[in-house]
């Protein structure tokens, strides 16, 4: 695949599917890349950063991660893991008491209070970082939207630190469900290192790797080279830019979903992994620990469907139906191969306004494909990432 036939060829294919997607309108801008742990294979960027606005999309420019944030976030973790400073399967209530104080939902009175119960087991690090905690979301899961709502709970992203007091939806460990539990990996991460999310990443992951657009806080210069998250009306036909943006002076910085990036930076993130740690000339992360981040860290847990509860902001959401997916530290992984080519044993996952990644330690691959549209997983939005993933596995 890399010599220089199948390189043009993949550039020839790519570009023709990713223009085609803009030209119909079915995104408003789009960028991919894909690359090997020392090549690049594939850039290109089409489309507008916001519609309407004409200014082009391009590998710098500067995109909301949403949940491709988890991660760094997980990198971050793993290294304090590697320091001694935390360790995967403690309780982690002695670093941040409030996770000896979460309780479990069992139910609600004739009021509609909630009705709570002490957890089994405490929380700890491995389960926040394989969603295996109890935490969920309440776009997919109807307990904790009528729970947010009922007792005036700020959501995710809200930037309010209490929006992590939810309750749990299931003992720790006995379940799989995508939830904020990266949120808390991030209070941890703070507790144990004693820095700010945002300055412990900064240090140790995005500057060594020279991934200088990607931060919390939106600069001026970040926010010059902005794409804007834009919004699919429910007929699936009309697009409207938004004003959705991650709180800029947030009570805490969301380990789940708060960071800004762009292509060309994740790019560097991925490669780091693929490299089994080395990025930029520095060691971030014994290749040992990307080993064990790239197994399957739950068990006989598997990852199941996400079942929407407001169609708006996601659809029903499963990668892959009926192929096996497990987590690791903090990436899904595919135990089977995938329909579009994607070796078994990769990592990925995805951001809410349909940013994709995947990293295929197998082939010595990576790929990203960003756009800035609601809801997740968009119908057309899916099928443009998937058809890309096809080409780079059949050039």
């Amino acid at each position: 695949m890399n010599h220089t036939f199948a390189h043009s060829s993949l550039t020839l294919k790519e570009d023709a599917l990713l223009k085609a997607a803009v030209h119909a309108g079915d995104v408003p801008g789009v960028v991919a890349a894909v690359t090997t742990s020392d090549q690049m294979l594939y850039e290109g960027a089409f489309g507008e950063r916001v519609l309407g606005q004409g200014a082009a999309m391009s590998m710098d420019t500067v995109m909301w991660l949403a949940s491709m944030t988890k991660p760094i976030v997980g990198t971050a973790a793993m290294q304090l893991v590697e320091q001694g400073k935390l360790s995967l399967d403690e309780p982690l209530f002695t670093l941040v008491a409030q996770l000896g104080a979460v309780k479990v939902l069992t139910g609600w009175d004739a009021d509609g209070r909630p009705l709570t119960r002490p957890p089994e087991s405490p929380v700890t690090l491995r389960q926040l970082l394989t969603h295996t905690a109890g935490f969920t979301y309440d776009t997919w899961n109807p307990h904790t939207a009528r729970y947010q709502k009922n007792l005036n709970i700020p959501r995710a992203g809200s930037g309010k630190k209490a929006g992590l007091d939810i309750p749990l939806a299931f003992d720790p460990g006995t379940q799989w469900e995508y939830g904020i539990n990266l949120d808390w990996a991030g209070q941890v991460i703070e507790a144990a290192s004693g820095m700010k999310l945002g300055q412990y990443i900064q240090k140790h992951i995005t500057d060594p790797l020279g991934m200088s657009s990607t931060a919390f806080k939106i600069t001026p210069d970040m926010r010059a080279r902005m794409a804007k998250v834009h919004q699919r009306d429910a007929l699936g036909t009309r697009l409207t830019v938004t004003q959705n943006e991650v709180p800029q002076e947030p009570e805490f910085e969301p380990g789940g979903g708060g960071l800004y990036s762009t292509p060309s930076d994740y790019v560097r993130f991925m490669r780091m992994i693929l490299n089994h740690g080395k990025g930029n000339g520095h060691q971030l992360l014994k290749p040992e620990t990307v080993a064990m981040m790239s197994r399957n860290a739950m068990g006989s847990l598997r990852v199941n469907m996400l079942p929407s509860q407001n169609t708006a902001t996601s659809l029903d959401a499963e990668f892959f139906p009926g192929v096996t997916k497990t987590w690791g530290l903090s990436f899904m992984i595919n135990e089977d191969q995938a329909p579009t080519g994607r070796s078994p044993g990769s990592l990925s996952w995805a951001g809410l306004a349909n940013t994709f990644f995947w990293i295929d330690p197998t082939r010595d691959l990576a790929g990203v494909v960003m756009m800035q549209v609601l809801p997740f997983v968009d119908t057309k939005a899916l099928a443009l990432f998937s058809n890309f993933e096809k080409i780079v596995y059949s050039s």
